[in-house]
């Protein structure tokens, strides 16, 4: 049996996780399983991966068993955070539940499952994810809390005035240079993607005219921002938010993973793209090494026993009824949900209620499902999954994001970047693929929509090949998980 713990940071230090208080009764229950209700688990084949889920809220159970398409060694998931403290004799008991629904084949009867296995990227915790961004007005009113108030410490991490005034400093600096040769467009652009509610924008925006006043070359009077955004209830705020700056703004409603389908009008024109908590919300894939082998982590979504019990008796309707409910909210969303359904839904926020219920609950199952080759994988539209290989064989076994829409996104917005132009991204990082193998990195649960890690290393592989150079550096708040990474036109 092969036993990984992670999280290695957390076995010291003054808040020390308690490691045998919290795998004794994992090993107690492995170590009296008996065969009655068929053959015993192959303890010489069991992997048993520990890690610390940091997200509160997250799609995982405290013990769970993975198995391996093709029958491959199956993987005993354990999240050392949900069992410290936990029930010794409930943990008993998971694990051996968990033995049990895999000797079954897999599934266990007190899941209530919701859709077909598929990739991570496919998996309806984004179909949930679009459904916040596109009614996130609605789902505000129901919880009285704006969005920002889910990320940590309230709000975006990313918006201090002092990298504003570092930014702009070095755009005059360019357009200074430029304009000496005479080679300065008449139009200035810049871009943000991911707007939010406008506060970044309007900072942004406040201090290039403070300093343009200062610096005399009125820029600001040839100055194009564009804020873009999946929601159109954010860009209703943030439009708000800016509008003393009405004359220079204009706003789109736009899929970061798209961007040059509203934005094609710009390419080789945008001198600044700012990008802030965009990357880490957008649809990933996760690929482990097991082995020497490479694998796809597929996924499923489920409602536990319990908890789709309780949202099917509130309806008045069978459980198993319920999957189909949750497929009509993620087509039609929760509006039309009530004018279709009015029997179950007698209003809107009835339906709004029905839809938090059903993500409060929300848990993935997982396997692992062999890749013939990285070279059969697509990352994202024209880039190979071969660009994977130096990131997964640096020793070991490994389990990564892919970073699928950051990727295609990223992709996708470089060719609008001006020769002297610049891409700056603030979001949560990783910058060294050993990152993957001491820490848990996603997916985790917001208030409504989904988070996960970006793959840096990959996104700096993906920008060498299309002629940019890729930095990070860490954000300059203390104690703050977010990194700027940034991209430039090689010289």
């Amino acid at each position: 049996m092969l036993v990984e713990i992670r999280p290695a940071a957390r076995l010291r230090g003054k808040n020390a996780v308690d490691i045998t208080a919290a795998l004794a009764p994992v090993f107690g229950a492995l170590g009296t399983e008996n065969a009655d209700d068929g053959p015993v688990t192959d303890l010489s084949r069991l992997r048993v991966v520990a890690d610390w889920v940091q997200y509160r809220n997250n799609f995982r159970t405290p013990v769970e068993l993975r198995p391996v398409v093709g029958g491959g060694p199956p993987e005993l998931a354990l999240d050392l955070r949900g069992l410290s403290g936990a029930d010794p004799d409930a943990v008993s008991s998971g694990v051996g539940a968990a033995l049990h629904a895999h000797r079954g084949g897999g599934a266990s009867a007190r899941h209530l499952i919701l859709e077909e296995w598929a990739p991570s990227r496919s998996s309806q915790i984004w179909a949930f994810n679009s459904l916040y961004w596109q009614h996130l007005q609605l789902w505000e009113e129901a919880t009285g809390q704006g969005y920002e108030s889910a990320l940590p410490g309230g709000q975006s991490d990313a918006r201090h005035l002092e990298p504003v005034r570092e930014t702009i400093g070095r755009l005059f600096a360019i357009w200074d240079s430029l304009a000496e040769r005479r080679a300065l467009p008449e139009e200035l652009y810049v871009v943000e993607l991911g707007v939010g509610n406008g506060n970044q924008a309007s900072t942004w925006l406040d201090t290039f005219v403070e300093m343009d006043r200062a610096h005399g070359r009125e820029y600001y009077r040839r100055l194009h921002y564009l804020m873009c955004d999946y929601s159109p209830h954010v860009l209703e705020m943030a439009r708000a938010t800016v509008r003393g700056h009405a004359e220079h703004v204009s706003s789109f409603v736009l899929d970061a993973m798209r961007p040059l389908t509203s934005l094609a009008f710009l390419k080789f024109k945008v001198f600044f793209v700012y990008i802030s908590n965009v990357y880490d919300n957008l649809p990933t894939d996760e690929i482990a090494t097991i082995g020497q082998r490479e694998h796809l982590v597929e996924a499923r979504a489920y409602l536990p026993e319990p908890e789709a019990d309780a949202i099917a008796a509130g309806l008045g309707i069978e459980q198993q009824a319920l999957a189909a409910l949750v497929q009509k909210l993620l087509r039609l969303g929760p509006t039309l949900l009530a004018e279709a359904m009015p029997q179950h839904f007698p209003d809107v926020p009835a339906a709004v209620q029905f839809w938090r219920a059903c993500w409060q609950a929300l848990k993935l199952q997982e396997r692992y499902v062999p890749l013939h080759g990285l070279d059969t994988y697509e990352i994202a539209p024209g880039i190979n999954g071969e660009l994977l290989r130096p990131l997964l064989s640096t020793g070991g076994d490994v389990r990564m994001h892919v970073s699928n829409g950051a990727a295609t996104s990223f992709a996708e917005t470089l060719p609008l970047l001006h020769p002297y132009g610049t891409l700056q991204c603030h979001d949560i990082v990783v910058t060294d693929p050993h990152q993957f193998r001491n820490s848990f990195r996603g997916p985790g649960k917001y208030d409504g929509s989904v988070v996960n890690w970006v793959n840096g290393p990959l996104l700096a592989h993906i920008g060498a090949r299309k002629g940019f150079d890729v930095s990070f550096a860490p954000f300059r708040r203390s104690g703050s998980n977010i990194t700027t990474m940034t991209a430039d036109v090689r010289d």
